[in-house]
């Protein structure tokens, strides 16, 4: 016992060391950073280094195209290699130009362009690397044309984004800015992988993953009043915060259903309580008389995925003004297949079934014996908009033994009605369409 107290001091020393050094590092990095966004505001140059350019094709093409040969799919569709992508993450789709601005959890955001619109992407480039980024996992783009890139602790706005992405300098606002989406003593390395989303009412919705495995008591009050595990939302500009829903350990996908208005998100479950449990969870948020409903609960840190109680509170009865206001997952996914993100099917590529239906794409467990998810799941709504079915759709990046050959983070919709889905294991971008009659 002496010993393991010993050794916990020394990870807890280290830990708190590592922590001070990261804190160091993101003073220097915001005030040089500073700078240039003020630069970049004045339309004036920054001199940062020029943009760095994936090479696409090649042998690591020829090698991922011989994995995808390996995915099953529904009769009639196709997946191919789109694009090679490093650490591929959240992605979102411009109007005009069928930009794919893909976020990453490392410090680049990369703009992805198909020139020749042969379906297969020509150039993929660092986009705005006179922006330090922090992890700016979360994209998205509003109707009108305005990239929105959310890091772990900021929200960047790239006005005309399609037009600036040829060059190092682009229009940069920090709607959101450095220390202010959470607080800064809250900062952390685990569940920082924002998402977003612009909703129908023009306002930005964010996913704010909380980052423990299950939070501890004295957390969840200042949790529940920032939105940490939970979503959160604001005017275009960064002002005007709302939080939205709370009892959300920890999404990385969330859309609206075009059809009624609702904001679906996908949420991780607790780890360690074994490998069938708890499921994962599809969720809803509804509208009531035309407006989204805020202020709901969707179960942490009692539940841990589903209706199964966490070990840490299993023996606490969940205050009344939670049960009043508790909300259950549309679907319980199985355990620990780490869905993430997601998207309402709106194209006319596709046969008519998948016609406002749900993909999401699962990532797969970091810590299952057994090993589970890597592929794209579809989720059917009936005609009241609540989950009736959910299936695989793409699977097969694991091998005979189980070890993964990719890992899907995200799913969007691309231009033609095709879809798109990021691998950040792979380090790639897939497109699947639909050929049959």
């Amino acid at each position: 016992m002496k010993t393991a107290k010993i050794l916990l001091k020394r990870s807890a020393l280290g830990l708190s060391l590592g922590l001070a050094l990261a804190v160091c590092s993101n003073a220097v990095m915001s005030k040089d950073d500073e700078v240039n966004l003020d630069k970049l505001g004045s339309f004036k140059r920054t001199d940062s280094a020029p943009m760095k350019s994936v090479t696409q094709g090649g042998q690591y093409a020829e090698n991922l195209k011989k994995v995808l040969q390996q995915i099953k799919l529904p009769d009639g569709f196709k997946i191919e290699l789109f694009a090679i992508v490093p650490n591929a993450r959240g992605m979102a789709v411009s109007r005009n130009t069928a930009t794919v601005w893909t976020g990453t959890l490392k410090s680049t955001v990369y703009s992805v362009n198909d020139r020749d619109m042969d379906n297969v992407a020509d150039t993929v480039e660092e986009f705005s690397p006179s922006v330090k980024f922090d992890l700016p996992a979360g994209a998205c783009y509003s109707p009108d044309g305005f990239l929105f890139i959310v890091e772990r602790n900021r929200v960047m706005m790239f006005p005309a984004a399609e037009y600036f992405q040829h060059g190092s300098d682009t229009v940069a606002v920090a709607i959101v800015k450095q220390g202010d989406l959470i607080p800064p003593d809250e900062e952390s390395y685990n569940h920082t992988a924002r998402a977003c989303v612009i909703g129908p009412d023009n306002r930005i919705y964010i996913t704010l993953g909380q980052p423990f495995n299950v939070q501890p008591p004295e957390k969840i009050d200042l949790y529940r009043k920032v939105g940490i595990g939970g979503i959160v939302s604001f005017d275009r500009d960064g002002k005007d915060r709302k939080v939205v829903a709370t009892g959300i350990r920890n999404s990385s996908g969330l859309a609206f259903n075009p059809k009624d208005g609702s904001l679906w998100f996908t949420d991780n479950q607790v780890d360690g309580m074994g490998d069938e449990t708890p499921p994962g969870e599809l969720n809803k948020i509804p509208v009531v008389s035309g407006k989204l409903r805020h202020g709901l609960w969707y179960g942490a840190p009692y539940y841990g995925g589903g209706e199964v109680r966490t070990d840490e509170y299993k023996g606490q009865t969940i205050p009344k003004e939670l049960t009043d206001i508790y909300v259950k997952p549309q679907v319980e996914m199985i355990a620990h297949a780490a869905d993430l993100g997601m998207m309402f099917y709106t194209g006319k590529m596709f046969p008519a079934k998948y016609q406002n239906a749900i993909f999401n794409a699962q990532h797969g467990s970091w810590n299952a014996v057994k090993p589970r998810g890597a592929r794209v799941m579809v989720t059917y709504l009936d005609d009241k908009g609540n989950a009736v079915k959910t299936e695989p759709f793409a699977e097969g990046w694991m091998n005979a033994e189980g070890a993964y050959m990719g890992r899907p983070v995200d799913v969007k919709q691309y231009v033609d009605g095709s879809i798109l889905v990021s691998d950040d294991k792979a380090g790639a971008i897939y497109r699947i369409y639909y050929q049959g009659k």
